[in-house]
């Protein structure tokens, strides 16, 4: 990796820690310049730009610097990736920068260096979790098995039926169930792993980057999985006026 590799900033808000990185390249042979991380229950919109001015004035690097914008797309709190990805294109727009965007689950994934099947959890609320599978491809790296789920606790654990890890903060929450469960069969990545890290973002989104796989600021939004409370009311609300329960 040279310093002509394009420099990213990358964000990351799909749960209570947000973090904000400057990368270059690729989880192969990138480099994380810098990386900022806060767990907290102040809303992200109130301290991402202050994140990044600051991550700019103890690197030195300015705006004209950055190549492009990566945002981890989720799936998380709703409220957390509706700020992440209204913030993401508001630096893309502003300064005319290229926009890109992967899974928060495959960028935890990545974090993950084993020959076991590996599981990206993170804690769903209302008792369930979002999820995914990967593998170790001789070649690729960590390639994903499936799509991105939500599951109950329990439907997780009836999937597994080989060792597996567990990375993400599903595990902070489910691990004793998991443990219970599943013996032997399941082992869990260290916990300075299971936090969503902008730096795993702005690697992965550096691969992206060098295909030329960008994303359209305009119509760009986040991996949500399921519908969200205001969705399920809604549809449930218009059900019952159309079946004649409401008036």
């Amino acid at each position: 990796m040279t310093a002509n590799e394009p420099l990213l900033l990358s964000l990351e808000t799909s749960t209570r820690c947000s973090s904000v990185a400057l990368t270059r390249g690729t989880l192969a042979d990138g480099e994380v310049l810098a990386e900022m991380s806060l767990s907290s229950n102040i809303t992200h919109s109130r301290r991402l730009v202050t994140a990044v001015d600051t991550l700019f004035s103890e690197t030195r690097i300015d705006w004209e610097q950055i190549a492009g914008i990566g945002a981890g797309l989720g799936p998380g709190s709703f409220t957390g990736l509706r700020i992440g990805m209204a913030t993401a294109k508001g630096f893309a727009f502003a300064g005319q920068k290229r926009l890109l965007g992967v899974s928060t689950l495959d960028a935890l994934a990545a974090m993950c260096v084993t020959r076991r099947r590996i599981c990206a959890v993170i804690d769903a609320r209302k008792k369930q979790v979002y999820m995914a599978f990967y593998r170790w491809v001789e070649g690729k790296g960590v390639v994903r098995e499936g799509e991105l789920r939500a599951l109950s606790p329990q439907r997780l654990t009836e999937e597994i039926q080989e060792p597996t890890i567990m990375i993400g903060d599903g595990v902070s929450t489910y691990g004793r169930f998991f443990r219970d469960e599943l013996k032997d069969m399941v082992t869990f990545a260290p916990a300075t792993l299971h936090r969503p890290s902008a730096a795993a973002v702005g690697l992965l989104c550096g691969r992206l980057y060098a295909k030329g796989d960008f994303l359209e600021s305009a119509g760009s939004t986040p991996y949500y999985v399921r519908a969200s409370d205001a969705e399920l009311s809604l549809a449930d609300k218009k059900q019952r006026t159309d079946s004649g329960v409401s008036r």
